[in-house]
């Protein structure tokens, strides 16, 4: 299995909506913000990314919400890079709150040219970077 990393948040009053839980669109922001802090903590920097002149993009998301959260609790998200293709690798997330499981979740990112623009192969020493 893929090392995971654990990413730890508090639910500020902002991320409530109308019906006295998270809104949605708060485990997109925070999938994200667990990747970039993965990415970091491996050597898969921005300024890694630029130097090459690659970057991630994310082509798809999928979130199963399975129990609400509430402001003020503390969760963690826990993520993994699952595996790697060519051009893409598929980035799993747990939402924990305590050893509850609230949330699970996937990304599918794929690694890009910033020069063309268009996919490009991932390195080796990308990958390796995540296992």
């Amino acid at each position: 299995m893929n090392p995971r990393f654990h990413h730890t948040l508090t639910i500020p009053k902002s991320a409530i909506d109308s019906n006295g839980h998270v809104n949605n669109v708060l485990y997109v922001q925070w999938m994200q913000d667990a990747a970039i802090a993965h990415s970091n903590s491996v050597g898969d920097t921005l300024a890694r990314q630029m130097d090459e002149g690659s970057t991630w993009v994310a082509k798809t998301h999928t979130i199963d919400y399975l129990k609400p959260a509430y402001e003020g609790e503390t969760l963690v998200v826990e993520t993994w890079a699952e595996s790697f293709k060519k051009v893409a690798s598929i980035r799993l997330y747990r939402f924990l709150r305590g050893e509850e499981e609230i949330a699970k979740a996937s990304t599918v990112w794929v690694y890009l040219d910033t020069h063309s623009l268009r996919p490009k192969a991932i390195p080796e020493v990308v990958s390796a970077l995540y296992m």
